[in-house]
């Protein structure tokens, strides 16, 4: 389910990619406008491909099977770190033209088309003047985030599927358990409801946050705005810590035992959790670092360090949390 919503706002991107390099077909390669149709074509035949075969366990034709699967893990790879690097190229240009004149970028603009492979002297014709150009070029990059998600998720899927190829399962150890409704009549609905309430409401503080800072020019309401940001985080990564600690807790309550089987999709799952939180321990530590250093101590510098600080123990015992949920055998 997760991999077809990221699949259709992938196959959006493509279209509006298809769009906004269609509007500079006379000065662009036409590899550029047939790249998006491409990737197109792949993102619908694999989301069909592993909806229907995620959890097959091939035991025929093996090292074919294996070879396939690890050509499809590493296209995905390359998608990512493609899509990575274009919206970096991006934001650097944006910054970049926002810190000098008109001038001097459309001279840096020249160099970067000649070295592209572009017509320079078409520089003029490839502006991007027109409202559909500018909607297409700010819609791609705006879903730029859901394509480089979909090539994550399906190759962790991908991986998983190489994993199996030639496993045999014992069902014995691996039975379905199908919780009740009946037993969450009173609380199952709790957690959804504040977690969309908490969803909704960090979608309004992200807005407001990037509306005051791009928009004003006073240096108050620029405070303002950092001020109800983190305030609002910190809040939440303490609930957050919290409620794991507490899951945690009970936990060493629970008398189910452990399971200890070998499960590649568990493994994985542990890995990329691992692996994901080693990024955020880097931002969060270089971020305190920078406030330890710098000058003055301000109340935004406290509260950026009570954020970074509270990050690096939220990620800590969620970690903690979902790991021992993981092996934790079914009631």
């Amino acid at each position: 389910g997760g991999l077809v919503l990221f699949a259709i706002f992938s196959l959006v991107m493509d279209v509006f990619k298809i769009g906004y390099y269609s509007s500079f077909y006379s000065c662009l390669s036409a590899i550029k406008i047939i790249y998006p149709i491409v990737q197109a074509i792949f993102v619908v035949v694999q989301t069909y491909f592993l909806w229907i075969s995620a959890k097959d366990c091939v035991h025929v034709h093996l090292n074919v099977t294996r070879c396939g699967l690890m050509l499809t893990l590493t296209t995905n790879l390359a998608v990512w770190m493609s899509a990575v690097t274009d919206e970096s190229v991006h934001k650097a240009h944006s910054k970049l033209k926002k810190n000098m004149t008109e001038e001097i970028f459309r001279w840096l603009l020249k160099g970067n088309l000649a070295v592209s492979g572009m017509r320079s002297s078409s520089v003029e014709e490839c502006n991007c003047n027109s409202q559909i150009c500018q909607v297409f070029k700010n819609g791609y990059f705006w879903l730029y985030p859901f394509n480089i998600e979909y090539s994550l998720f399906a190759s962790a899927m991908v991986y998983v599927m190489w994993k199996n190829v030639g496993r045999f399962i014992d069902h014995h150890s691996h039975h379905i358990h199908r919780l009740k409704f009946k037993l969450f009549r009173r609380t199952f609905f709790v957690g959804i409801v504040l977690g969309l309430i908490v969803l909704v409401s960090g979608l309004g503080v992200l807005i407001l946050y990037e509306v005051q800072v791009n928009s004003s020019t006073e240096s108050s309401k620029k405070n303002q705005a950092l001020t109800m940001y983190y305030i609002f985080n910190i809040v939440c990564l303490g609930l957050m810590s919290l409620v794991c600690i507490g899951g945690s807790v009970i936990y060493r309550f629970d008398k189910r035992d452990m399971d200890r089987h070998k499960n590649p999709t568990r493994t994985l799952d542990v890995a990329l959790l691992m692996g994901a939180a080693l990024g955020q321990y880097a931002i969060s530590y270089y971020s305190i670092v920078a406030i330890v250093a710098s000058t003055p101590r301000d109340t935004i510098s406290a509260l950026n360090l009570t954020y970074a600080l509270l990050m690096i123990a939220q990620h800590t015992f969620q970690n903690i949390f979902i790991i021992e949920g993981l092996h934790r055998q079914p009631p």
